[in-house]
């Protein structure tokens, strides 16, 4: 991502710290609602997870979540490759792929820092199990990388849908989580080698896991928006 987009990102998860800013931010598409097929598949996703990992949000449920999420955002580049290889005297096809596979390698990036830094937290915080912690996030994502990699060669629409539904429940966990523990997180100071290369210097484990809550908004809310590129650029 060019430096100046990276500013401006960071500047727009900064400034949803403000309560009020989040909401107006937020509500335009709070009352979203995906197709039948994109909610079959999206509350799977989630009942699994509260079914596994406990419908309470803890450092291991993060983990867990964290390493299917930034799955889709690496099928779509693939796939978005994919039909670029077969597309590519396709100008305004190409276009539409090329948005998708900007906004993918963005979101990935930012998804990869979410869980590497909260694995390390987690180490810190909470035993784990390999089975459980480990092999099952892992078995999740190789299914997910697949069915959003092929959801998005058949419909884009039902793969950006059932991303929104994921990015909607991460964010409804991490609130959540920042409103149960928001006194002990407050007094955790936040080091990270991998985040300050990353670029974030939260100074308190309540600023690192706010911040991720804002990504989580923000990728939901640029899975429906790019549904309008596509269209735009098929038109």
């Amino acid at each position: 991502m060019p430096e100046g987009e990276r500013a401006e990102f960071e500047k727009l998860i900064e400034s949803l710290n403000d309560d009020s800013v989040r909401e107006a931010y937020k509500a335009p598409l709070d009352g979203y609602r995906p197709g039948l097929f994109p909610r079959l598949l999206g509350g799977t996703l989630v009942w699994c997870g509260n079914t596994i990992y406990g419908r309470k949000p803890s450092y291991l449920k993060f983990r867990a979540v964290e390493v299917i999420a930034r799955v889709p955002y690496h099928s779509w580049a693939s796939a978005a490759f994919t039909l670029l290889t077969l597309f590519y005297t396709d100008e305004a096809r190409a276009l539409k792929l090329s948005s998708i596979s900007h906004f993918a390698r963005f979101a990935s990036d930012n998804e990869t820092m979410h869980v590497v830094v909260i694995s390390s937290l987690a180490r810190k915080e909470q035993p784990a199990g390999i089975f459980r912690h480990t092999l099952i996030p892992l078995f999740f994502a190789f299914f997910y990388f697949w069915m959003s990699y092929f959801l998005y060669l058949i419909n884009p629409r039902w793969s950006l849908e059932t991303n929104y539904l994921f990015e909607q429940h991460a964010f409804d966990q991490y609130s959540l989580f920042l409103k149960e523990n928001e006194t002990s997180l407050r007094a955790r100071p936040m080091e990270s080698e991998f985040l300050a290369w990353y670029g974030r210097h939260p100074r308190s484990q309540y600023e690192f896991f706010s911040s991720v809550r804002n990504d989580e908004i923000v990728h939901r809310n640029r899975s429906i928006h790019e549904m309008a590129l596509h269209k735009k650029h098929a038109s």
